[in-house]
């Protein structure tokens, strides 16, 4: 049974976690989906699907910065209201215009481009959000079951969508998307948990201000780690998901529910890795989960280019999956780092910055997977894009991290408390991230 300090008891953030799981739900199955249409009824080329995949993570890139500044000034739930609702409305022209006969691969293009830039101020928000929320000493508890929810959906995501698309077509299935988003919304608009006031606007340059953001980011060496690790891992997976559906329609020549099926299946590993991250924490440290958890399973993904038609697709299948564990205990070990260390004036542009960056390689990952699928294949290209994958938790390898257990962080300021959750302090001399001693 959880205690009675349990994140399952607070009720602003169970609605933040019910919205947050059927958004999330809603966006793998859009990631299924429109490759799928533009795959099988656009009759898309690897260049064309490296160039949609880059518009829809290329918003980070063009306004990641000054998004974090105007999140900062700014209330985080507000934010998040209007990027659900603008996403949802973006992804229902995609059925109208294929009912009307119009719909054309640039539309798509420009649809994935418009949602990104939704998603942009939706995740910086909630990533902002959830300390005011929660509590700082709740960050590991509440990232944790959050990425439990993004790791189901990554599961049950994909085999919706290709489901959907059997059934109902493509363009009907991206309906579905759209639903989740504006589910998204309705859980968000119950929060009744008061959300501070953001710190007026003292009339710095907006420049100024990505600046000072940049500077905390770069200037903490194991953040900094961190950051690079996460962008080269993310540059290299979005050059094999630019060619992943592709890969699997044609080199091995599933259908779209078997690609779907495939790549839930794969993306099980994630739902482990959520499960069982604060036990990794615990045991080995949140430092070695950082680095040590990639080495052993991120090197793995490699058995996705070995996999052919027949059998060997589960090979296909384990590296996804186990790799997906890596990544999610990865995850929520730097990124409950991240919102412990940093102040509460600056969590919209530390998330900015540190999504401008992560985030910023994967359109350009989209873009050299397309170009290397026209120039190479396909296959080849998921070689690259696996074994560059393979390499990216070098920075984190060779930095401070490998020789810590617990990562060192400053005391941020106070936040407001939950009146309806209080949850309990800190105790003296143990920073909000530590994970308790051992009882």
């Amino acid at each position: 049974m959880p205690r009675r300090d349990s994140l399952w008891f607070h009720p602003g953030f169970r609605l933040l976690w019910a919205g947050d799981t059927v958004s999330q739900a809603g966006t793998f199955v859009g990631q299924t989906v429109l490759p799928l249409l533009a795959a099988t009824v656009l009759a898309a080329t690897p260049g064309e699907m490296g160039l949609l995949t880059a518009a829809e993570n290329a918003a980070f890139l063009l306004i990641g910065l000054p998004a974090g500044v105007w999140v900062d000034r700014m209330r985080r739930r507000p934010l998040m209201l209007r990027a659900d609702f603008t996403r949802a409305a973006l992804l229902l022209t995609v059925p109208v215009a294929w009912w009307a006969g119009a719909l054309s691969l640039a539309q798509l293009i420009v649809v994935g481009l418009l949602v990104s830039v939704g998603t942009v101020f939706f995740d910086i928000s909630y990533q902002s959000y959830l300390p005011s929320l929660v509590g700082r000493e709740h960050l590991l508890e509440g990232n944790a079951k959050l990425q439990t929810s993004q790791s189901v959906a990554q599961v049950a995501g994909p085999g919706i969508g290709g489901g959907l698309v059997q059934l109902a077509g493509a363009a009907n299935a991206v309906l579905a998307t759209g639903a989740g988003y504006l589910a998204s919304a309705l859980f968000l608009l119950r929060i009744r948990t008061p959300e501070p006031e953001p710190e007026p606007h003292d009339g710095t340059p907006l420049r100024a201000q990505i600046a000072e953001g940049l500077r905390f980011v770069f200037g903490n060496p194991t953040l900094r780690a961190v950051v690079l690790c996460t962008s080269g891992g993310n540059f290299a997976g979005t050059v094999v998901i630019s060619m992943q559906v592709l890969f699997l329609t044609r080199d091995l020549g599933l259908s779209p529910s078997a690609v779907g099926l495939v790549l839930a299946i794969g993306s099980g590993g994630g739902v482990l890795g959520a499960l069982t991250a604060g036990f990794w924490t615990r045991l080995i440290g949140q430092a070695r989960s950082i680095w040590l958890v990639p080495l052993v399973t991120w090197p793995l993904q490699l058995l996705l280019p070995l996999a052919r038609p027949g059998w060997s697709v589960a090979l296909g299948v384990l590296g996804l999956a186990v790799t997906g564990y890596g990544i999610v205990v990865y995850n929520v070990a730097q990124v409950s780092y991240r919102q412990a260390i940093c102040p509460d004036r600056l969590l919209g542009r530390m998330n900015a910055t540190v999504r401008f960056v992560v985030w910023g390689t994967m359109p350009l990952g989209g873009l050299a997977g397309g170009a290397l699928g026209e120039t190479i294949g396909v296959r080849a290209t998921v070689w690259a894009g696996c074994a560059l994958a393979a390499v990216s938790m070098l920075p984190v390898l060779l930095s401070p991290l490998r020789t810590m257990r617990d990562l060192p962080v400053s005391r941020p300021a106070p936040t407001t408390p939950d009146p309806a959750h209080p949850g309990p302090r800190t105790p003296p001399g143990r920073s909000a991230s530590t994970p308790p001693a051992p009882r």
